[in-house]
């Protein structure tokens, strides 16, 4: 396998939440490939999205959470 790989890549990952008019949007159109050996950091203000993209990444939001996009780690889905 090449070392260089992409080790996780993210394409147009949105995260919505029920509100009470509609759905909200936590976090749209997010797209960032990190390779193997790779450091990323991810800044910003509060409530600008990094806690819900970490979470839907590891696959940890809430129920209520509607996602759409890709992630992909070491290849896999």
């Amino acid at each position: 396998m090449d070392t260089m790989a992409s080790l996780l890549e993210v394409k147009n990952l949105t995260v919505q939440f029920p509100g009470s008019t509609g759905p909200v949007a936590a976090v749209h159109d997010i797209n960032l490939t990190i390779a193997r050996g790779e450091v990323l950091g991810v800044v910003g203000e509060s409530g600008s999205g990094k806690s819900v993209t970490s979470l839907a990444i590891m696959r940890l939001l809430v129920p209520q959470a509607v996602t759409s996009g890709t992630i992909l780690f070491d290849g896999r889905g």
